[in-house]
């Protein structure tokens, strides 16, 4: 028989949201800052005492952000490039993943350990080899430059995700798709992708907010100013002198560059939600 002390419960709740609030305020606080910050005066941003809540708000960081600096210009490289990278990413870990959950091919468990074992590699091991080949072949300042890294760097996590809900699929659907004449690759298309909302948007958005986030391939392969990503504007962001920077605008233009992520995020929960309820109501 168990017994239950009063008030264990409401403890053990306590415990969890003191936790939980600063896990938040621990993850949120420098992105709230980072806010304060961005609508700030120069004057204040600089004076002492340092005050947690703007005395005068000004939206000043941001128009100079789009007016004097091509800031949209960047955004728009960042997106074409991580949703080209996600895209082929996809393209290409769905077929294998569905190759390692449905075909089991021999030598299978070798090849997912190697995957595992590559996507533990810093992207610093490949820098020089990869430099020497984008070089070689002429892809300096051009988007292909980092969309095939982006992709080929996350292919490893991809395969891995969606092989993991592939199985999670019932076999009896292959099974139908068989019956029916349908080849694999038509039980790919039309049968398994259908069911796989969840899992395509998941992977969808580790790939993009990896390929968003990326720094040191983006400053080596794009080093000309009109094909730079968000990442490596936000570094080159310069004051008026050598010793001054412009925090104001490094603030407003950090959270420029995470507002997208975060409505695409917002996003992809919900189709996330839909897609395990239309999988639920389909079974």
């Amino acid at each position: 028989m168990k017994t239950y002390l009063p008030g264990f419960s409401w403890k053990r709740r306590g415990v969890g949201a003191i936790v939980l609030g600063v896990l938040l305020l621990w993850c949120l606080g420098p992105l709230w800052w980072q806010f304060v910050t961005s609508v700030k005066t120069n004057a204040e941003i600089t004076g002492l005492p340092v005050t947690y809540w703007p005395r005068q708000w000004t939206i000043e960081h941001y128009v100079e952000l789009f007016a004097r600096r091509p800031f949209a210009r960047f955004l728009w490289n960042s997106f074409f490039i991580s949703a080209c990278a996600t895209a082929l990413c996809l393209a290409v870990s769905a077929p294998a993943a569905y190759a390692f959950a449905r075909l089991k091919p021999r030598g299978g468990p070798v090849v997912v350990a190697l995957l595992v074992g590559v996507a533990f590699f810093p992207t610093i091991a490949f820098f020089f080899p990869l430099y020497e080949v984008v070089r070689s072949v002429g892809l300096t300042n051009h988007p292909l430059s980092l969309i095939i890294p982006y992709a080929a760097f996350n292919l490893p996590i991809g395969i891995l995700f969606l092989a993991a809900f592939f199985r999670t699929i019932p076999r009896e659907i292959d099974e139908a798709g068989v019956i029916d004449g349908l080849s694999h690759v038509g039980i790919l298309w039309r049968l398994i992708l259908p069911l796989s909302g969840p899992g395509l948007a998941t992977t969808g958005i580790l790939v993009f907010i990896a390929s968003w986030n990326e720094f040191l391939l983006a400053l080596t392969f794009l080093p000309r100013m009109e094909a730079q990503t968000v990442t490596v504007a936000i570094a080159s962001l310069s004051g008026g002198s050598l010793f001054e920077l412009p925090w104001g605008l490094i603030g407003a233009a950090i959270i420029i560059s995470v507002a997208p992520l975060l409505v695409l995020v917002a996003f992809l929960q919900r189709r996330i939600v839909d897609g395990l309820t239309a999988g639920t109501t389909a079974n």
